[in-house]
């Protein structure tokens, strides 16, 4: 096989595989590759999202959409011993994954639930951060889930979403400006890249 043919068949398996993600909705769970990988990691690693969106030890932190737990484990760790995390996903085999990962590191400061964002399972003004790293598009319900994660931070807290290309879900900063003032949130700061951002948006005391 020569090398156009080899390049033809690559270059058919990721369109497929886009394909197969976009129209799925959420990332299916044998696709954790691709949220896990070195390009990911050097436009958006973990470590760095979770400085970014100033985590600290004592905090209560929601990462919503959590997949197999790429922001969660770091999140764990920023938070210590004193603080928690609330890992919530729509799909038990990425629980799963989770959970095993979370049972081989040792960590126990970390909660699974297992949930569709916008079905009312968060607590009121439970968490000091909340995350959504490449989720939002994937959720049917985007307003009712803005919503609901502005009910479960306190006031004050921090939601920070992070959108990287080529996701198939890729929401643009005018629309998660849209959806974000809908829901109340007002936009903190902005950190925009060439194929990502971040905007972290707060919960006003007063709200």
């Amino acid at each position: 096989m020569n090398l156009l043919a080899i390049l033809g068949v690559l270059l058919g398996t990721i369109v497929m595989i886009g394909l197969v993600w976009r129209y799925a909705y959420f990332c299916p769970s044998w696709l954790v590759p691709l949220l896990e990988n070195p390009y990911v990691e050097t436009i958006a690693g973990a470590a760095f999202l979770v400085r970014r969106a100033g985590v600290r030890p004592g905090m209560q932190v929601l990462d919503a959409g959590c997949g197999p737990g790429r922001i969660t484990l770091p999140a764990a760790e920023a938070v210590g011993a004193s603080g928690r995390v609330l890992a919530l996903d729509i799909q038990p085999r990425m629980l799963e994954k989770l959970e095993r990962r979370l049972r081989d590191q040792g960590i126990s400061n970390v909660t699974t639930l297992r949930a569709g964002l916008g079905d009312g399972a968060l607590p009121p003004n439970e968490f000091d951060v909340a995350f959504l790293v490449t989720v939002l598009g994937e959720v049917p319900d985007k307003p009712g889930a803005l919503r609901e994660i502005y009910r479960s931070l306190r006031a004050g807290g921090v939601l920070s979403v992070t959108e990287l290309l080529p996701d198939p879900h890729y929401q643009p900063i005018r629309r998660v400006r849209e959806l974000a003032r809908s829901a109340g949130f007002r936009e903190q700061r902005l950190f925009s890249g060439v194929v990502s951002y971040t905007m972290n948006l707060v919960k006003d005391a007063e709200s």
